[in-house]
């Protein structure tokens, strides 16, 4: 008995070793830089990881949910550009030479955050709608409108960089000197938001109904369209969202706002546990994942990684956090 008792202590450990790797890899690496480059664990590069986090998390959020459906969205990034775009133009100051908008005034900030929120959400329409009437392969819509939305983007602002200013990159206080912006205090809200739409409604239980067996959830009596074109809508959203205080942070929107914005937001979901089998996840799991993406990327920057590296080591992450997630799966069948 006593043999037996060893031997399943032993897979556990193994089994929680397996299904954590991508974590555990993760803090070894943090370990690694901060040996090699102190600063790296100081304050204002910590500070500068949780603005980073809460810049990107509401995207992964959007993200998190077409995943637990089982699906997947490339369109987020290129989406979040044409929100940052329209942000900006809709901030531009009167005087401004380079208006877009012949006269005028700047709108006011939350209309903006609405208005490009609104934005997404359109094209949140397309996606579930696509994916739920005609039962296309969310790759495959999402991807023809990752392409459409970019095309748009292009043809109306013709490339142009416009200069976005806003109260959200403002300090709400300081921590050690370094400002804490109130866009850290608006992710932890929607996070709110979300883990309550998740966690406490009907249409967070019909969400992970419908990602753990659509049929099953059908004959249950849950609207299945509906489910799949709200978190399409929700997701587009969050990408319009994720756009407007991208273009604020960085001070301006450009042709590359956006750019692979996706990529990290499916890496970061999927190393904080949502499944792409559908149907699991948690909002603390996706915290946790975005934090350390931006992890990866803060370390890279510190130890001097090329950007084309810097691409080869995050398609790495995609494909090992897959391959553990599907052996985590396999091994609960």
């Amino acid at each position: 008995m006593t043999t037996i008792n060893s031997a399943r202590k032993r897979v556990n450990i193994a089994n929680f070793l397996l299904d954590h790797a991508m974590i555990l890899i993760i803090l070894l690496l943090a370990v690694y830089v901060t040996v090699r480059v102190p600063a790296f664990a100081k304050i204002p590069n910590i500070i500068n990881l949780v603005k980073l986090s809460a810049a990107r998390l509401p995207m992964a959020l959007g993200v998190a949910g077409c995943i637990i459906l089982a699906g997947t969205d490339l369109s987020g990034g290129r989406v979040a550009g044409f929100a940052g775009f329209l942000a900006a133009v809709f901030l531009q100051a009167s005087g401004d030479a380079a208006r877009v908008i012949a006269g005028g005034q700047p709108w006011p900030v939350a209309l903006v955050i609405l208005a490009v929120m609104a934005a997404g959400a359109c094209v949140g329409v397309i996606n579930g709608f696509c994916m739920g009437k005609f039962k296309l392969h969310p790759f495959i819509v999402t991807l023809a409108t990752q392409l459409m939305v970019y095309g748009s983007y292009l043809t109306v602002s013709n490339s142009k960089q416009i200069a976005v200013n806003s109260f959200v990159t403002n300090p709400m206080f300081e921590v050690s000197g370094q400002p804490v912006p109130y866009y850290v205090l608006m992710a932890a809200v929607i996070t709110g938001i979300i883990w309550v739409i998740w966690n406490k409604t009907t249409f967070g239980k019909n969400i992970f109904a419908v990602g753990s067996n659509e049929e099953a959830a059908r004959v249950s009596g849950v609207n299945v369209l509906l489910t799949i074109v709200c978190v399409f809508i929700m997701a587009g959203a969050l990408y319009g969202y994720t756009g407007f205080i991208e273009a604020c942070r960085i001070g301006n929107s450009g042709p590359t706002l956006g750019l692979s914005y996706e990529n990290d937001a499916i890496s970061a979901v999927v190393i904080g546990g949502v499944s792409f089998v559908g149907g699991t996840g948690k909002i603390s799991g996706v915290i946790l994942g975005v934090f350390m993406m931006q992890l990866i990327m803060t370390a890279m920057t510190f130890l001097g990684i090329s950007g084309g590296v810097a691409y080869i080591i995050k398609g790495a992450v995609i494909l090992i956090a897959c391959i553990l997630d599907m052996r985590k799966y396999m091994t609960k069948k």
